[in-house]
């Protein structure tokens, strides 16, 4: 069966379920070149990147050559699990210049999420953005300040656990 096909019968749901597809399709030496262009596929595109972030959580980067397509392929996601799965696999990857604005937009674009994982995430995405690109770190600062002023708890949290690592 194919990785697609796969994803398309998976529920959505199950953890060990997905766990189990990423152990039979992760040995593949293609497996990045496989699931990246499944994150542009509504049906895939929450169990492409849940497989790109636990590959992720194994190896702890992918190849340069697969960076351009995987912040292009930003702009395209729909599911707030998607988003998420991208926003926490930031600290694996090496930003570009190239690469910075397509972060930037769909940092801007989660901080106004519904959903509260993936505006505490984005908050941590500008995080790794400013690291990698200071002239980013102002403006990170004061979004966290107003963030400790207004967000959820949860966020709130999340932001208290960057500031911990000590860059603010």
């Amino acid at each position: 069966m194919s990785i697609r096909k796969a994803l398309q019968e998976w529920n959505g749901k199950s953890v060990d379920e997905i766990d189990r597809l990423y152990g039979l399709y992760r040995t593949d030496d293609a497996f990045i070149s496989l699931i990246l262009p499944l994150f542009k596929q509504p049906d895939c595109e929450a169990g492409a990147t849940w497989l790109l972030k636990r590959y992720l959580e194994d190896h702890k980067c992918i190849d340069d050559s697969f960076m351009d397509e995987v912040f292009e392929s930003l702009a395209s996601l729909n599911q707030w699990q998607s988003k998420l799965h991208l926003l926490q696999c930031l600290s694996y990857f090496k930003i570009s210049k190239t690469n910075k604005k397509n972060l930037e937009s769909f940092l801007r674009e989660c901080l106004t999420s519904d959903n509260k994982f993936v505006r505490a995430w984005a908050y941590n995405g500008f995080y790794e953005l400013a690291i990698q690109h200071p002239q980013y770190m102002q403006e990170t600062k004061t979004f966290f300040e107003m963030a400790m002023r207004d967000e959820a708890p949860s966020v709130k949290a999340r932001i208290r656990n960057i500031m911990k690592q000590g860059a603010f």
